[in-house]
């Protein structure tokens, strides 16, 4: 009988490796191999939407009926998971600040946006355990709405409802995010490879040394450890740890005191029980649990036997009400450290009153004991933190105004412009942290502004390098940045090394009063002029060219520019313009791969910018590395000529440079960085570069390179997306 044979019980009859956690990829194999994923993760191919246009069609959802059954949820009480006093707004609460809450503002990636809570890892982390009982309880009314409502849209929307229902005046909801399909390969949660360690602190006595980008201290945690640094109780310690990671996320010392304490106004924290009973997390749950986890099959595991965090207890008297409850008990009472029934370090009041203290979950004849986390603490022992504690107890309208205004900015952070809102509760007041961009005008004549900045004496060069700067700030992340607005000639933005500020003054001094004469945007003049080179250089490699152009940009105001949060998009490397502001451990084609990835771009537009930029003259204070040409300003084939000919040698000058030696004279024809080198060494980014360099496809160089300059020139224009 065949060894293969099923019957046999000899081999597996399928690719065993290929399905199973034993299978190797090719980094697996190669871990030094540059990984393209990112640059396709979220391929068209698992999209069971594709050629759905979910921005069109949420503006025809029964935003009104939505409320209405998402109020009704609340109070809906399910025996398999029942709500906390009858009511799940806690739950939901959670839910989506836990959502929200991974947002960064360092490179703009997490957030609420994408529907990413519903995949691996964030699913099972720990921080977010018994949330999947939270989506679960959502799915009936995403059955109702279907495709109008997204489930990031309804993740987000649960939350603020929740508060609604319990008595918060909310600030508003905006609809407009899409789902993704599978997790979000580009974000780094760090390196660890156990949950709730840390490894991401030089010396951890230093709180604000915590590795960029992250904003958590932990693997697994949202924020900060509950119980303390360390899982040790030390309120001042943990205010410092509040404070970074609250800061990472664009939250000032007000919007985190209110934060914290609203999302702690309702609900409860739930460890009573032994937490080694509890089962795995959704992930590596087995499939009769049908996508559920943390089950606790030797206990009820529901109500108030429920084991999540390990902390256990309510913060304030009345959790499903809103109110100052939090404040109250907080500076009322004086608190020492105990452990909860599931031994999780968390403090308890001293001489509480019983009418202070909250009802049983289940039994409201049953008076429980309020507790506070030590991140709780840290409001009542930071000398900041205590002033706006206090201010907050003693004006509960302004408490609730702050918050509502804080939980508005967390939930829609990652959302971008005002012009990405969509639904009926949108507020019509401009928030500077939404980079406020007003429209500009239209009705100027195009075609006598090219000329004027053809005439003007501006080199391929300058223009080409001036629009790029302009618009490669542009996140995909949480889509900052961009050409609109023309930042570029504002703080930070125009003193940023890599924006070479004597070059951009030089510039800009000669297209701001062509923008003026005409009655146009400097916005959209900066773009025009890139344009313009790009039309330019491709007539010289012998193409006749037409780059597409949209007029509309608005200029952006040091008033509507928040100088502080936009440091955070100051490039530290470019690796289009061949450029780092210093030596990182991180290679040079890794920081291009993820500057490519916050750009939206694919790796065959990768490939095609760079060919092209290198072959233009737009390298970093006019360096040749990379330069493989003798027609700089051409937009010709030439790199990727260059790179593939083999009559050449590379050889390393140091960590990042390296000499192209002719092979049989040893003399040097070019230098190059590993930015450069990368396209002839990958296999997959050569495979894109041989087809540049086919003697057919120059004409195909040139269009490809068009489309993906006007893809980043115009990647911040929502307008213009259907």
């Amino acid at each position: 009988m065949d060894g293969n044979d099923v019957k046999s019980g000899g081999k597996c009859p399928v690719m065993h490796g290929a399905i199973t956690e034993t299978g190797s990829s090719v980094t697996e194999w190669w871990p030094k191999t540059l990984n393209l994923d990112i640059l396709s993760q979220h391929d068209a191919k698992v999209n069971p939407l594709t050629g759905f246009n979910y921005r069109e069609e949420v503006k025809k959802l029964d935003f009104d009926g939505l409320k209405r059954d998402l109020i009704a949820l609340m109070t809906d009480s399910q025996d398999w998971w029942p709500a906390d006093w009858g009511h799940y707004g806690g739950l939901f609460v959670r839910m989506t600040w836990h959502a929200a809450g991974t947002y960064r503002m360092a490179d703009g990636r997490g957030g609420a946006g994408t529907g990413n809570q519903r995949f691996a890892p964030l699913n099972s982390w720990p921080d977010n355990g018994n949330l999947d009982k939270a989506r679960r309880l959502l799915w009936p009314i995403k059955k109702k709405y279907g495709n109008r409502l997204s489930w990031a849209d309804l993740i987000a929307l649960a939350g603020t409802m929740a508060y609604e229902s319990m008595g918060l005046k909310t600030y508003g909801f905006a609809f407009g995010r899409e789902d993704i399909w599978a997790p979000e390969k580009d974000i780094y949660w760090g390196s660890e490879k156990e949950w709730l360690t840390d490894q991401r602190y030089p010396t951890k006595d230093d709180r604000a040394s915590l590795e960029n980008p992250l904003a958590a201290v932990v693997m697994g945690l949202i924020y900060v450890n509950p119980q303390g640094v360390n899982g040790t109780p030390d309120p001042l310690k943990t205010a410092q740890d509040v404070r970074v990671t609250f800061a990472r996320m664009a939250m000032n010392d007000e919007e985190t005191v209110a934060l914290t304490a609203g999302g702690h106004t309702v609900g409860k924290a739930h460890g009573n029980g032994n937490a080694a009973l509890v089962g795995h997390e959704p992930e590596g749950a087995g499939i009769e649990e049908q996508g559920l986890g943390w089950i606790i099959n030797a206990t009820r595991s529901i109500g108030r036997d429920t084991v999540t965090s390990g902390l256990e207890g309510a913060w304030t008297t009345h959790p499903t009400k809103w109110d100052g409850g939090f404040f109250h008990l907080l500076l009322k009472y004086d608190w020492w450290m105990t452990k909860s029934p599931a031994g999780a370090w968390q403090w308890q009041p001293i001489g509480i009153t019983e009418e202070d203290m909250p009802v049983d979950v289940e039994d409201p004849s049953i008076r429980r004991m309020p507790m506070m986390t030590d991140a709780d603490m840290a409001l009542r022992f930071d000398p900041e933190y205590r002033k706006i504690a206090e201010r907050f107890r003693d004006d509960q309208a302004y408490f609730s105004d702050c918050f509502a205004r804080a939980w508005f900015k967390l939930t829609h952070r990652d959302m971008g412009p005002k012009d990405r809102y969509i639904g009926p509760w949108v507020p019509q007041e401009d928030l500077i942290w939404q980079d406020p961009v007003h429209e500009g005008p239209s009705g100027w004549d195009v075609a006598t502004v090219k000329a004027k900045i053809a005439a003007s004496g501006l080199s391929v060069s300058d223009m080409v390098t001036t629009a790029w700067d302009s618009a490669r700030t542009y996140r995909g992340s949480d889509h900052r940045g961009g050409a609109n607005g023309a930042r570029i000639r504002l703080a930070p933005q125009k003193d940023w090394e890599g924006n070479e500020p004597a070059r951009l003054a030089r510039v800009l001094s000669v297209l701001e009063p062509i923008a003026k004469s005409a009655g146009a945007s400097v916005a959209d003049v900066i773009v025009l002029a890139g344009n313009v080179g790009v039309e330019q250089a491709a007539k010289a490699a012998g193409f006749d060219v037409a780059v597409p152009f949209h007029a509309g940009r608005g200029d952006a105001t040091d008033a509507e520019t928040d100088a502080d949060s936009f440091s955070v998009l100051e490039p530290l490397a470019d690796g289009f313009r061949n450029w780092q502001k210093q030596d990182y451990v991180v290679t040079a084609e890794e920081m291009l791969l993820d500057r490519a990835q916050l750009m939206g771009l694919t790796a065959p537009e990768m490939t095609c910018l760079i060919g092209g930029m290198r072959v233009i003259g737009t390298n970093h204070a006019d360096t040749k590395h990379g330069v493989f040409t003798d027609r700089v300003g051409a937009l010709t084939t030439d790199f990727f000529t260059g790179l593939t000919d083999m009559s050449y040698r590379w050889v390393p000058k140091g960590s990042n440079l390296y000499d192209i030696t002719d092979r049989k004279t040893g003399a040097v024809k070019w230098t190059a960085t590993r930015a450069d080198l990368v396209f002839g060494s990958n296999s997959i980014l050569r495979a894109y570069a041989e087809v540049y360099a086919q003697d057919d496809n120059a004409g195909k160089f040139v269009r490809d390179f068009v489309a993906a300059w006007t893809k980043v020139m115009e990647a911040d224009r929502f307008d213009l997306r259907t």
